[in-house]
Order: structure tokens, then C-alpha cells, then sequence
């Protein structure tokens, strides 16, 4: 009774945003202003713009925090990614990594 106690108060103290995960669908209705860039679904038909269709979601959600915090440099990115919230850039990451992409890695 006691061990269930304290586990259950540890969990309480926990920040329920550890427990956050990203809405694709929220993520997709988000993607709006990244379009111009990146394309619909994340592929960019400009080479110059990264696809962001298949990335991993991990990765997806540190660059747009570092665009954030400044640690990435990017006029334009630093622009959109700066207003974003914790969850906008979870279900963005979601959404983009719900997307056929990353198939072939090699170098050509």
C-alpha cells in the first residue's frame, strides 16, 4: 500500500508534457504556412528547402525547438519556428513523419 502510494505521487509530480505525444491530423491543419516551402505532405518540389516527408520525429522536434532557442541559425525558420509551442512542434513532428518519405539514404 505504501509502494503504491509513493509511485503514484511520483507519477503526480512528473510534468504531464513528458507524457505529450504529437496529433498527425493537428499536425497536418499546423503545416499550413510550412507548405510554401516544403511542399503539402513534406516533400519540397525546390531543392533548396529540405523534404521533411519521413524524418524521424525526434529529429524533427529538435531542429524546430533549436530554430526556436536560436541554437540552429535561419532567418526564415527562426521567423515560424519562434511562436510555435511545445505541442504545435510535437504535432508538426507527427505529421511529417507520418509521411512516405526517407526510403533511400545513399549518397548519389
Amino acid at each position: 500500500m505504501i509502494k503504491n502510494t509513493i509511485l503514484l505521487l511520483a507519477l503526480i509530480c512528473l510534468p504531464f508534457t513528458a507524457f505529450a505525444k504529437g496529433d498527425p491530423a493537428a499536425g497536418k491543419q499546423k503545416s499550413a504556412v510550412c507548405q510554401a516551402c516544403h511542399g503539402l505532405d513534406g516533400k519540397s518540389v525546390d531543392p533548396s528547402y529540405p523534404n521533411l516527408a519521413g524524418q524521424h520525429a525526434s529529429y524533427l522536434q529538435k531542429a524546430l525547438a533549436d530554430y526556436r532557442a536560436g541554437r540552429r541559425e535561419n532567418v526564415i525558420m527562426a521567423g515560424f519556428a519562434g511562436p510555435l509551442t511545445d505541442q504545435d512542434i510535437k504535432d508538426l513532428a507527427a505529421w511529417y513523419s507520418s509521411q512516405e518519405g526517407l526510403k533511400d539514404l545513399s549518397i548519389k
